[in-house]
């Protein structure tokens, strides 16, 4: 199977390697672009500092590979607080969630990553902590006994949220939230920005125009500039000098099968299965999913948003459709006059 070197996630053997990448501060200089979340930030923290208590809890949402878990990290090191890292899958059960938060110290940062795949037990444990700082237990109890509750005061915490899928999140859950943060797709402009930034620390030599093609391609992700940038220079110091440049970047890309507008192997799997296959649809994705032999939930969360923002596909009442411009894209003009619909449906979801 292909690498899937453009898919935003944060699996795989180049996980591991972002920390060296991610910024440490909201100087505009380290932590490249989101400059409204930034400068919202910055006043919340401040004022925090200036009051001398923690900041309140956040909810910052977005899709993947934009800098949530970066947020969570600049938010503890500005605060002087430390931080601890778990996700919404991770905390299964009741007491893994109570186990959490009894051990948090005052101050502390509390990162809950996936937090809409939180269970609704969990979920609702979270309820009095973050309203009133309690955790609420219940012990024993059975089919012949009443359980007991306990109510054990907690030290003052901050919550920080990231989702990839707001709407997922129930209304008691978001409403608890003292702020939240909505990520932005970086410009090309902020991508050749996070490229040269990365490079420089990686001791990479790059040009305007080798960071400028790798942008290009990039999705318009930080995490995905930096993936990219870590196999262009793979690229550059086996078939090169090790400098990258315009040209020693659109051969490494080329080789990679990602195309100028950043789409992979994949990518155009995707859309050619809509086209070829279903008539350039509508066709749903579990159906799309089935044909590639890939999970539909997979397809949403991490190929479609990109499709969706240069307006390759669309979404309908009745499923997805190839657009005019992914026709053109892969060359298959000619197969626009036997689809089963025009293909300029808008967006309607």
């Amino acid at each position: 199977m292909t690498e899937q070197i453009v898919v935003p996630d944060n699996s795989g053997q180049d996980s591991h390697k972002d920390a060296e990448l991610r910024p440490s501060t909201l100087d505009d200089s380290d932590f490249i672009g989101q400059t409204q979340v930034k400068s919202d930030l910055r006043i919340l923290i401040q004022a925090a500092l200036q009051r001398g208590e923690s900041v309140d809890h956040i909810l910052v949402a977005g899709p993947p590979g934009l800098g949530k878990t970066t947020l969570a990290h600049i938010i503890a090191r500005e605060m002087g607080a430390s931080i601890r890292v778990t996700s919404g899958p991770a905390l299964e059960r009741q007491r893994d969630l109570a186990a959490l938060l009894n051990s948090l110290d005052t101050g502390n940062v509390l990162f809950i990553d996936e937090i809409h795949r939180l269970g609704k037990v969990a979920e609702e444990m979270l309820y009095p902590a973050m309203e009133d700082g309690d955790l609420d237990l219940v012990t024993g109890g059975g089919k012949s006994s009443a359980g007991r509750s306990y109510r054990i005061a907690l030290p003052t915490f901050t919550l920080v949220g990231a989702t990839t899928r707001l709407g997922m999140l129930s209304s008691p859950l978001r409403d608890r939230f003292g702020e939240i943060y909505r990520l932005d797709y970086y410009s090309v402009d902020e991508c050749t920005a996070i490229v040269g930034r990365s490079a420089k620390i990686l001791g990479v030599p790059i040009d305007l125009i080798g960071s400028e093609e790798i942008a290009l391609r990039a999705r318009g992700t930080a995490r995905v500039c930096n993936r990219l940038l870590r196999r262009v220079r793979d690229y550059a110091e086996v078939e090169s000098d090790g400098r990258i440049t315009g040209s020693v970047a659109q051969d490494a890309l080329k080789s990679m099968q990602v195309d100028s507008l950043g789409l992979d192997d994949m990518d155009r799997k995707i859309l050619k299965t809509i086209i070829e296959k279903f008539a350039g649809g509508p066709v749903g994705l579990n159906t799309i999913g089935a044909a590639l032999s890939e999970d539909g939930l997979t397809l949403e969360d991490y190929y479609e948003p990109y499709l969706l923002q240069i307006g390759f596909i669309a979404r309908t009442p009745r499923g997805r459709v190839a657009t005019k411009l992914s026709y053109k894209h892969l060359g298959l003009e000619s197969l626009l006059d036997n689809s089963d619909n025009s293909n300029d449906q808008p967006n309607l979801f």
